[in-house]
């Protein structure tokens, strides 16, 4: 009999967690620890069917896909002006995030979602402003 239980608790356990997908929180800010209009943190690494949730921590920000930083297949988003966002990311890839008012002053970030099967298109988009100051440092967290 305890055994039936043990192996029925265990069999639950397994079937529970099968699929379990993670939630990312990220805070959009006019001030964070990398300095003024970021997005914390600005490199997630997830897998496919987690969810990344960009929090309206300061007005005035939303998240929006970058052209050309997109894997294969993968629909864009933009987010509305101050306003909690989530989006469910199945596509593994690369997935640049950008700030549309704040843009050039390099709030911007960068999610990867398994493998960084785009890596080389997403590094070869042009930025502006301080962004292009600032992707670098993301793509150095980008695992194989």
């Amino acid at each position: 009999m305890f055994k039936k239980i043990v192996m029925t608790c265990a069999a639950t356990f397994v079937l529970a967690n099968v699929g379990h997908a993670e939630t990312f929180e990220v805070k959009m800010l006019n001030k964070g620890a990398e300095g003024t209009m970021v997005f914390e943190p600005a490199f997630v690494a997830a897998q496919p069917g987690d969810t990344i949730t960009f929090l309206a921590t300061d007005k005035g920000h939303n998240a929006e896909t970058i052209q050309g930083m997109l894997p294969e297949g993968a629909e864009p988003f933009k987010s509305a002006l101050g306003k909690e966002f989530s989006v469910i990311l199945e596509t593994e890839g690369l997935y640049g995030i950008k700030c549309t008012p704040h843009y050039a002053l390099g709030m911007i970030a960068l999610i990867q979602v398994g493998a960084a099967t785009n890596l080389e298109d997403a590094t070869a988009v042009k930025q502006k402003g301080k962004a292009k100051k600032r992707f670098p440092a993301l793509f150095e967290q980008v695992t194989e």
